[in-house]
């Protein structure tokens, strides 16, 4: 079974570089893949610079480059894209053997810089180690890290870790994000670190913004969890695809820089006729891998 969404995209960065300069290393364009097509898409740069861009040709991340000089700085994008979600049971997905794991999978397994796995292995299988494999062990994971975690804009920062929040039982949504993944993996549940937007989110909690959820390997497909329970993950749009938030930050700079909040604007269209559905929360499990990635 299947369901689709039809969204539109608008992303303003403003900077102000100072002298003499400085690099930038963007990740903030909707990811190519076969279950999220872009039908159309504009990039802007402000600046006449040159730009270089790359694909990942696994997680079909892709990052825009350029150095830019002293001055105002304007990246702008805008995209309208179909995304397909696979739907299935809670039931019916049950956990893939480590042995069975494709090997582009297999790096999702270990500890990273944010999500220490090797340091709550005791702790995941006292609170989960008991319980059935499968996609609903998962689900409980998330349950657990949205109760014990409470969502507080400000209360991290670059540098705070799963362990961090662990400890601390707050953060914002990459938090909540790398200590699902964490613990994930000390039950030896590939999980992976995926940027979008916060479709859905209440107005309270602030302006559109970008959003951090998971993806969990099991059934041999990459299924969809949000840990924060601040957005709708029915209106996901694929930007970034790594092991924690130090491989897909939306942009990543060297010297010296001044910035204004990202703008970002997300919505959907529906069309009963063309199959376009209104992204709502719902009990199924949803993936939007296709099993291009699955090996």
């Amino acid at each position: 079974m299947s369901s689709m969404v039809h969204l539109h995209l608008a992303i303003d960065l403003q900077y102000e570089v100072h002298p003499p300069g400085a690099d930038f290393i963007f990740n903030v364009q909707a990811a190519h893949s076969p279950q999220q097509t872009v039908d159309w898409e504009q990039l802007l740069v402000s600046q006449p610079v040159p730009l270089l861009m790359h694909t990942d040709a696994v997680t079909r991340t892709r990052t825009l480059r350029l150095s830019a000089t002293a001055g105002p700085l304007t990246v702008r994008y805008r995209a309208t894209l179909d995304i397909e979600h696979h739907v299935a049971q809670p039931d019916s997905v049950m956990e893939t053997p480590v042995a069975q794991l494709p090997p582009e999978v297999l790096t999702y397994i270990y500890p990273s810089r944010y999500c220490q796995s090797d340091r709550v292995m005791e702790q995941a299988n006292r609170l989960f180690g008991e319980m059935p494999p499968g996609y609903t062990r998962v689900q409980a994971i998330r349950d657990w890290v949205h109760e014990q975690v409470r969502f507080e804009s400000g209360a991290s920062d670059s540098t705070t870790s799963a362990i961090d929040t662990l400890k601390d039982g707050k953060g914002v949504c990459r938090d909540f994000a790398h200590l699902m993944i964490t613990l994930c993996r000390a039950l030896n549940i590939p999980a992976r670190f995926t940027t979008g937007i916060d479709f859905g989110a209440d107005p309270a909690l602030g302006p559109t913004d970008f959003h951090a959820y998971v993806e969990a390997y099991v059934g041999h497909r990459w299924y969809l969890f949000d840990p924060s329970g601040t957005a709708i993950p029915m209106g996901f749009v694929r930007i970034g695809t790594g092991r924690d938030a130090a491989d897909v930050s939306f942009a990543t700079i060297f010297g010296g820089v001044g910035s204004q909040p990202p703008r970002i604007d997300i919505s959907a269209q529906t069309d009963p006729q063309k199959g376009w559905l209104m992204p709502v929360h719902r009990p199924d499990a949803l993936s939007t891998d296709g099993g291009w990635q699955a090996g």
